[in-house]
């Protein structure tokens, strides 16, 4: 691993926006871009959905919930991360197939500092960013008060899984992959990991 010395992390601000709802549908495995497309009117793009969305000052898809690597003027990557303080009252079986299996797995997620998406651009991967993201994310959960924290992933996402074992994360559950209606296309399970932090 390159480990890049040139890279900051800061927290992110609304003119942020664009790069971030780019970077959680890379996160998402195209699953973001699914869903915005269905809330588009007139001549609106799914990326303009997503960029309205991380504008928002509330809910979890915040600009206010997400901390940026940057090298130089650019933006690397982001984590998108916040409290799960209570479980999600929606029934998995109501929701969009391709969601399901998360809600159903946040539901096991009370107490814990959960890390919702994590993405570095593919030019950038391979060079320590996305631990850096990780970093600062377990460091918020800290001084917040939170000392567990969960993420979930495609298990089929290999490269996504080693990154988060490779920084102490662990199984706690699975849920089968009910659809995944763009490419990769994946199948077989979510997993949601988890790990206890040391204060």
């Amino acid at each position: 691993m390159n480990l890049q010395t040139d890279v900051t992390v800061r927290q992110a601000v609304e003119t942020d926006a664009v790069m971030l709802a780019k970077l959680i549908d890379i996160a998402g495995e195209g699953i973001p871009t699914w869903l915005w497309r269905q809330s588009c009117t007139g001549d609106q793009s799914s990326l303009d959905i997503g960029a309205e969305r991380a504008r928002r000052t509330s809910g979890g898809f915040s600009f206010c919930n997400a901390f940026v690597a940057v090298r130089g003027n650019d933006i690397s990557g982001m984590v998108l991360s916040y409290p799960i303080v209570a479980a999600p009252e929606d029934d998995p079986d109501k929701l969009p197939a391709p969601i399901a299996p998360f809600v159903e797995l946040e539901q096991q997620s009370v107490g814990t500092w959960y890390i919702n998406a994590l993405a570095v651009f593919a030019s950038q991967q391979g060079r320590g960013i996305g631990s850096m993201l990780l970093k600062s994310a377990e460091t918020a959960a800290i001084q917040s008060g939170y000392f567990q924290t969960s993420v979930q992933v495609y298990a089929q996402n290999k490269g996504a899984a080693r990154l988060y074992e490779r920084n102490g994360y662990h199984v706690a559950a699975r849920s089968k992959v009910r659809d995944h209606p763009s490419h990769p296309y994946y199948t077989g399970d979510v997993l949601l990991l988890m790990k206890q932090l040391e204060s």
